[in-house]
């Protein structure tokens, strides 16, 4: 019989020609373990999802009680269902007034597909306005609005009247203008490597969208939940989107995803055409069960009081010759390299003595470092002591 790395490499389709090959057993908490005694730290959550670690006990007991009721009756919106109706209103709790009526998805693509087709419909405008560098999903529309050519050329013709700025400088605003149906922003640049944008600038963004009367979307599929030390990174900004996306961390590691906006605008999707947004398994009774879950495990068990301080620890602790700089907000990290000729082998290195941490997509210089919010300070000092002992390989844990 065929182990399951051959099954993987046999009948699974491959991202890359290197995969991690990793072999996972078992996960609990920021660990996973292998199925020959190995454990791994877990430093990125699984790229933003496992915001409050692998199967924690109150995920698991919510999705075992909703897996004893039902599983999927009907496609989205026809049927009511306790789980998305109940975790629809805790996201309107966690979120400034008006910002209330939910649409739940499966993914992070399928949330900015859906926000930015409301954003469209809304305002009968057809430009979009995007960043550089800008990582949105890798569905046709969502790579549309991807900021980096490499990731996307080889998938040509994408969305047309799609305008790309740079990120965080105020001379770009201009750019944005009445043809503008929405612009679409990272609240923290994730892939570009933890780009953290000025409060000033985030102001003067939401200010220009109002004048020329196009919507604001906020991309919060890393940073949301949490990841950043406050509910939702906005918060920190002093501004308020028209419409929000989130998945990832949402889930408890569970697949889900959601737009959110006001009722005033989401109702544009009911006429001319009527479903005028349409998903099969979105607001699945058990990932929603998981997400309200998720979403009370934040709130109730203090983890985002902590947040700025664990993120301390690692910058604290992750002082190195080898390392020119961390970009953070919260625990959402991007420690940088030289090169990512520099960078690879101690990611490698640090998989070999016992931590997974990763490089982004259009930073490949930066070692990503997102680990659950759940990590205690003990097991952020032994992460940091596997990254120091990575980067310098004769030294011995």
């Amino acid at each position: 019989m065929l182990s399951p790395r051959q099954l993987f490499l046999k009948h699974q389709a491959q991202t890359t020609d290197f995969p991690l090959l990793l072999e996972v057993e078992r996960a609990e908490g920021v660990y996973m373990h292998g199925p020959n005694g190995e454990r791994y730290l877990d430093l990125i959550s699984g790229i933003g999802v496992s915001n409050v670690g692998h199967r924690h006990p109150r995920v698991l007991q919510a999705i075992q009680e909703q897996l004893d009721k039902y599983l999927h009756l009907m496609v989205y919106g026809e049927i009511v269902q306790a789980p998305p109706a109940q975790l629809a209103h805790a996201l309107a709790e966690t979120l400034p007034a008006g910002l209330d009526n939910v649409y739940f998805v499966s993914s992070g693509s399928e949330a900015v597909e859906g926000a930015c087709k409301l954003a469209k419909r809304f305002t009968s405008r057809t430009e979009l306005v995007a960043f550089t560098n800008a990582y949105h999903g890798s569905t046709q529309g969502a790579l549309s609005l991807n900021g980096s050519e490499s990731f996307k050329q080889a998938f040509r013709p994408l969305l047309p009247d799609v305008r790309h700025i740079r990120h965080n400088q105020m001379e770009d605003l201009a750019q944005i203008t009445s043809r503008t149906a929405a612009v679409i922003l990272e609240t923290v640049q994730g892939e570009a490597g933890v780009r953290v944008p000025s409060v000033e600038y985030m102001q003067a963004l939401r200010a220009r969208c109002q004048e020329v009367g196009a919507l604001l979307i906020l991309d919060e599929i890393q940073s949301g939940f949490g990841r950043t030390g406050t509910f939702w990174a906005f918060e920190q900004f002093g501004v308020v989107p028209d419409i929000l996306t989130c998945a990832k961390g949402m889930g408890g590691g569970m697949p889900i995803g959601a737009f959110i906006s006001r009722q005033e605008i989401m109702h544009s999707l009911k006429n001319d055409p009527m479903l005028g947004h349409i998903t099969t398994f979105g607001g699945h009774p058990v990932s929603c069960a998981a997400s309200l879950a998720t979403l009370q495990v934040i709130l109730e068990e203090g983890l985002l009081p902590q947040v700025a301080a664990k993120a301390a620890r690692f910058k604290e602790r992750l002082v190195h010759p080898a390392i020119r700089e961390i970009r953070n907000l919260g625990l959402m990290m991007a420690v940088e390299f030289e090169s990512f000729e520099i960078l690879k082998p101690i990611i490698d290195n640090a998989i070999l003595k016992g931590a997974l941490t990763d490089w982004f997509l259009f930073c490949d210089k930066s070692m990503r470092i997102a680990p659950p919010l759940t990590i205690t300070f003990p097991e952020i000092d032994e992460a940091c002591d596997i990254i120091l002992a990575a980067i310098s390989p004769e030294v011995r844990l």
